[in-house]
């Protein structure tokens, strides 16, 4: 194997072809989301909370800072090209299972070594007696939930092929049919009251937001402003005189969610976010040709996925040295809690950065082979979307109680999620 580039020489030989936006995105979307979730965790003494629900007036902020859509958006135009790329080198049936193979071991291989950490650390507190209650509990539960994230994207990644080739042909189309089974899902959940019906929205609200990004690679959001304003309007719309919250993230104990599982309001959301960030395209290009902020971006893409995975982890132990030292948690939204806010933030920083530090080798890429079975392929995948999203509803706070959460009507407990990811993991590597 060879010698690992740097970010500065990875800089320097990226083609002129590159779209750098794209780049930028990927890294300010995820950071984006780690920065809200530092913010918006209101930890007291007795467990972590939701400053949102406690200031509600806030949720409002959430109509720019819940962008995940626009991760999604540009993984959908990262897939086009990769896979039209394989597609061009490689024989028919190999070109699904490379695909999708390289997309595993990107992304698996952090995941089960922060799965593995984290669970070994959960078990030790566990058989110690520890983690039943408070605090120490709602943080096993939390620090896995960002995971459904990963099995999400795999899943577009499963899609991608077939639905790549119905945009090749429909355009609009096939992304207009997603986004109108989105909303039938959402009149028989809300209208006909059919039971269950609503996690159907996990992939078409998503896949939709996704083929945007295939509509990006052919040059086909040509007014970006009317897309963004048509996304506005009718999230406005549906939030004013439909049943959906204000929030565009999930609240804890609210009886309808936006996010868990999605609805046409987050998809008009994530509309509008597309649209924005279209219309910055042209400025962010000119910033981009700077050799000095290109590299910059480089380096932070190269260490984003570890910073995901473990931000969670550095402001938990940013309030465990808190508690260590014997200053009392303020009350979430107190002025002396509003006090606190950048020295917690910097503390964080300061922890996910010793742990990306530590854990970032096991975020490079890795050679996948040329070739493989479709089939194998496509069941690794099957398992690590389960595995990642079983891992995100039963958190890690009830190893030894055989916590179990239904995903896809199959009840899982952690370790049978982290088997399946286990699983998945050997599938990279077959022939």
């Amino acid at each position: 194997m060879g010698k690992q580039l740097t970010a500065s020489e990875l800089a320097a030989a990226t083609p002129d072809s590159r779209d750098r936006y794209v780049d930028l995105l990927r890294v300010a979307s995820l950071g984006t989301v780690v920065l809200g979730h530092w913010l918006m965790a209101a930890v007291t003494d007795d467990g972590i909370g939701n400053l949102l629900a406690v200031v509600p007036q806030l949720q409002l902020l959430t109509w720019v800072l819940q962008v995940m859509p626009v991760f999604f958006f540009v993984g959908g135009f990262s897939h086009a090209l990769a896979y039209r790329s394989l597609a061009r080198r490689l024989p028919g049936p190999a070109v699904y299972a490379v695909f999708l193979r390289s997309r595993m071991r990107r992304l698996l291989r952090p995941t089960l070594v922060f799965v593995l950490v984290w669970g070994a650390a959960a078990l030790v507190v566990q058989l110690a007696g520890g983690g039943r209650g408070g605090l120490g509990a709602a943080a096993l539960r939390l620090v896995t939930q960002p995971l459904w994230f990963i099995g999400i994207y795999l899943g577009m990644a499963a899609f991608t092929p077939v639905l790549l080739r119905l945009h090749e042909r429909y355009g609009w189309g096939a992304f207009g049919g997603l986004a109108a089974a989105a909303v039938a899902v959402d009149v028989l959940r809300f209208a006909g009251g059919v039971p269950y019906a609503e996690f159907l929205n996990f992939a078409f609200v998503w896949l939709a937001v996704h083929q945007l990004g295939f509509l990006r690679a052919d040059g086909r959001i040509g007014r970006p402003v009317l897309l963004a304003g048509a996304g506005l309007v009718a999230a406005v719309l549906l939030v004013r005189f439909g049943p959906y919250p204000l929030s565009m993230v999930g609240m804890p104990g609210e009886k309808v969610s936006n996010m868990a599982p999605p609805t046409s309001a987050l998809l008009a959301h994530g509309l509008w976010l597309a649209g924005a960030v279209e219309l910055l395209r042209g400025p962010a290009g000119r910033l981009l040709a700077r050799p000095a902020v290109w590299r910059r971006v480089v380096a932070a893409n190269g260490l984003a996925m570890t910073a995901f995975l473990w931000h969670l982890t550095g402001m938990l132990g940013v309030y465990g040295i808190q508690l260590a030292a014997g200053f009392a948690l303020p009350v979430p939204a107190s002025g002396a809690w509003w006090g606190q806010v950048p020295v917690r933030v910097a503390g964080a920083v300061v922890l996910t950065a010793v742990l990306v530090a530590v854990f970032h080798r096991f975020d490079s890429p890795s050679p996948v082979p040329a070739s493989g079975s479709p089939a194998l392929a496509t069941g690794g995948v099957v398992l690590a979307v389960l595995g990642t999203l079983g891992l995100s509803a039963t958190g890690l706070a009830g190893l030894l109680d055989s916590h179990t959460a239904t995903v896809l009507v199959l009840p899982l407990t952690a370790p049978a999620a982290t088997a399946l990811l286990l699983t998945a993991w050997t599938t990279t590597s077959r022939r």
